[in-house]
């Protein structure tokens, strides 16, 4: 009982989404403009808020002048997991009812993901979350599973019934515990 999104003008659609990816493009402005790119609001305490829920405040505070701070050219400077922080501060900010993570925290150490991950499952409550990732345990938890292979999808479900299933997810599943290669994707939807 929802909506067709084919009678939605695109505007309106992509006004109720929020995507992190596993590549942030960043402006050469403040980190403080960069966080609210997307968002109709330039409030500073939202902003400071959304860092500190994505892990983000205290790197930036750290910055030559914190949130005031210009980052150079697509934001260079910082490191892959300082930039996909400052996404999910944006994705946080934006507030939409659809958000999608694409790889969300492919470029974090094991320290950040925990922290982050945290954050994103804070995120996620109350809003359709669609996470394409290949670490599986980003998708532990999500309500349904799409296993594609060769771009069709050929296993659903959840994490348990998929490892119970003893199809590619298992395959992968054991593939990745084992520090191999983790090809098929996998596609979760929250």
């Amino acid at each position: 009982g929802g909506i067709d999104i084919a009678r939605l003008k695109i505007a309106d659609l992509r006004s109720k989404i929020a995507m992190v990816g596993q590549h942030t493009f960043l402006f050469h402005d403040t980190v403080l403009s960069n966080i609210a790119y997307g968002s109709e609001t330039l409030n500073e305490h939202r902003i400071f808020e959304a860092a500190k829920a994505a892990f983000a405040y205290d790197f930036i505070s750290r910055l030559p002048r914190g949130f005031h701070t210009v980052l150079g050219e697509s934001g260079m400077t910082l490191s892959g997991g300082e930039r996909q922080r400052l996404a999910i501060a944006r994705a946080i900010l934006k507030n939409a009812p659809i958000l999608i993570l694409d790889e969300a925290t492919a470029s974090l150490d094991n320290q950040s993901e925990r922290e982050v991950q945290a954050a994103l499952e804070a995120l996620e409550k109350g809003r359709t979350t669609i996470v394409i990732a290949h670490r599986l345990s980003t998708v532990r938890s999500a309500d349904l599973i799409i296993v594609l292979k060769d771009g069709r999808i050929v296993e659903q479900g959840t994490h348990d019934e998929l490892l119970k299933g003893g199809g590619e997810f298992a395959k992968l599943h054991a593939l990745q515990f084992q520090e191999a290669n983790t090809e098929p994707g996998v596609l979760a939807i929250n």
